[in-house]
């Protein structure tokens, strides 16, 4: 299982999530993410996992569940505190807004 960390600024950004984004986060991270990153290929076309754009280190997953805009969390790799474990810090989370300060 990687391990997780969070920033500030992501924790402030969950909290301003609805219940329902929330849970679709918690769950396209547990049914999708994570299996992805144990595998050690590239993440799934459904997350549509990139880098953004005049960034450095700074990686993107997007996922839509239902209308409204798609919602979005940008992390980084981390120095792993497990041998072969990958460590993701959480940045932000939100729509394409978090994108101004990812």
């Amino acid at each position: 299982m990687p391990t997780f960390e969070t920033l500030p600024r992501f924790t402030t950004d969950l909290q301003h999530l609805t219940p329902a984004q929330r849970r679709r986060f918690h769950r396209v991270v547990l049914d999708a993410f994570v299996p992805d990153l144990r595998t050690g290929r590239q993440f799934r076309p459904g997350l549509r996992a990139k880098r953004v754009q005049r960034s450095t280190g700074i990686h993107e997953i997007t996922w839509s569940m239902g209308a409204g805009p798609a919602e979005r969390a940008t992390w980084q790799y981390g120095p792993a505190r497990r041998p072969n474990t990958p460590r993701v810090i959480w940045r932000r989370i939100g729509t394409r807004d978090i994108l101004t300060g990812p």
